[in-house]
């Protein structure tokens, strides 16, 4: 894949997605001794990133298969994307989805109109219900991450980091199949190869960082985590984002349950912003300072706020005993 994908997939979703904000962390700064800026897609019409390779894969489709609709398998924030953009393009969708998805976010999908499949309790066995739909009904197929379009939306936000921050050393990455950070690593470093990109995920069931360590696409057990969004596996015939993850990204760190919660804890109450645990993982590695190669301008990437909110409110009042600190 080409930077011109990158720069023709912001053209094609520009009336659907929005530039989201890079905004300063004085907190989170002074406490790492770091420039640290958020970058909050929070803000997405969606509350997410996802919104961005949705929209850019469904402006890829031709009129005779936006006719037959789309369908995809997500862990919640995909799916939201989906239906969003769908709606937009008057296209009718169907989201399949497992029972470890919060109920909040299967609500928020039926609220823009998709059709909700729960399908067994893996990704890999909503995906099953997905092969089944486009090989008996010919619908399309929108990919969660492992798509060019998905991966050239996802990389538009590359593009506004280094617009917007053109001091960027260092970018703090959430990891699952590896759309996002495909797209923003080829972004930043056709520009600038010396950037460093950091890939962030939970201990239990990250896909991507098992499927690195053998040196091709693995499936690993998918567990409840408080990043619930990265669950789900990369598919064992990967074709884009394990190669382009395993060229482009410098590095893959895992982080506890614990220190998820004190990074949404530490997100609301010292910055002053709701994020899911995906969305907040990337501030967990500044509590890492053994970490070689943080540098000294870092963009943290928030990909998502989707959270329920009991729960949310939950963690930012009540830290539990066995919870780290965030800094």
């Amino acid at each position: 894949m080409q930077l011109q994908a990158i720069y023709r997939a912001r053209r094609a979703i520009e009336d659907v997605a929005i530039r989201t904000p890079l905004v300063p962390a004085p907190v989170l700064s002074a406490a790492s001794g770091r420039e640290v800026r958020l970058k909050l897609e929070t803000t997405q019409p969606t509350g997410a990133f996802k919104l961005r390779g949705a929209a850019s894969a469904l402006a890829g489709l031709s009129e005779q298969e936006r006719a037959r609709g789309v369908v995809c398998a997500s862990t919640g924030n995909h799916g939201r994307a989906v239906a969003f953009a769908a709606r937009r393009f008057g296209v009718s969708a169907i989201i399949c989805m497992s029972e470890l998805v919060p109920r909040n976010k299967l609500a928020a999908i039926r609220a823009l109109g998709a059709q909700a499949r729960i399908v067994g309790r893996s990704q890999d066995e909503a995906q099953e219900e997905v092969d089944r739909l486009v090989a008996a009904e010919g619908l399309a197929e929108i990919p969660p991450f492992d798509h060019p379009d998905v991966i050239a939306g996802q990389g538009t936000i590359g593009l506004e980091l280094l617009e917007d921050f053109p001091e960027i050393d260092t970018a703090l990455v959430p990891l699952s199949g590896g759309g996002l950070i495909a797209g923003i690593a080829l972004a930043l470093k056709t520009a600038s190869p010396a950037v460093r990109v950091i890939g962030v995920s939970m201990e239990k069931g990250a896909a991507m960082q098992a499927s690195l360590a053998a040196g091709h696409p693995v499936q690993v057990e998918e567990t409840a985590s408080l990043a619930d969004s990265l669950g789900g596996g990369i598919g064992l015939a990967n074709r884009h984002t394990f190669q382009m993850v395993r060229h482009l990204v410098d590095a893959v760190v895992l982080v506890s349950e614990a220190k998820i919660a004190a990074a949404m804890r530490s997100l609301f109450l010292e910055e002053g912003w709701v994020a899911e645990g995906a969305g907040a993982i990337g501030v967990a590695l500044l509590a890492e300072p053994h970490l070689a190669g943080l540098g000294r301008n870092v963009a943290i990437v928030v990909s998502g706020r989707n959270v329920d909110m009991n729960r949310f409110a939950a963690i930012v009042a009540a830290p539990g005993v066995e919870e780290e600190p965030c800094r």
